[in-house]
Order: C-alpha cells, then structure tokens, then sequence
C-alpha cells in the first residue's frame, strides 16, 4: 500500500472560520448542521462532508447558499 500526500490550497473568506475533521458516519452533516442552528440561533455557515467511499459524494447544508456552495466545492477539491 502506498500514501500520496497532496497539498490543496483553501480559500478562505473574509470574517470566516474554517473547521475541517473527518468522520464515517453519513449523518455527520445532519448532526453538525443541528448542533449549530442549535447553539449558535442565527449563525451563518456552510458545511460539507465527503463519503469515504462509493461514489464519493459530498454532502453540504448551511444557512448560507454562498458559504454552502463554497463548503461543497472546497471539499470537491479536497478530494476523497
């Protein structure tokens, strides 16, 4: 087996916090996307989550469609 290690350059917007992890779980989305309308009432964000496996889909959900969409495309470009 062998690791290739690839550096990706991510934009980040102005007044934006970035938080990256990795999970399994398919619901991560879901669960991050409740703790923070949750805890944070009026928050802007965007948020996406790539599948480990399969297809490789990405998931996003916010209350911002820019910050979405920029969470979805960063993470296209993140890869799987």
């Amino acid at each position: 087996m062998s690791v290739k290690i690839e550096v990706v350059s991510v934009e980040i917007p102005e007044g934006c916090n970035v938080v990256f992890g990795v999970s399994h779980f398919i619901k991560t989305v879901e669960d991050i996307y409740e703790a923070v309308v949750n805890t944070v009432p009026g928050a802007k964000f965007g948020l996406a989550f790539m599948e480990a496996s399969g297809e490789c889909l990405v998931r996003h959900e916010g209350t911002d469609p820019e910050l979405r969409k920029h969470a979805a495309e960063t993470m296209l470009k993140i890869g799987c």
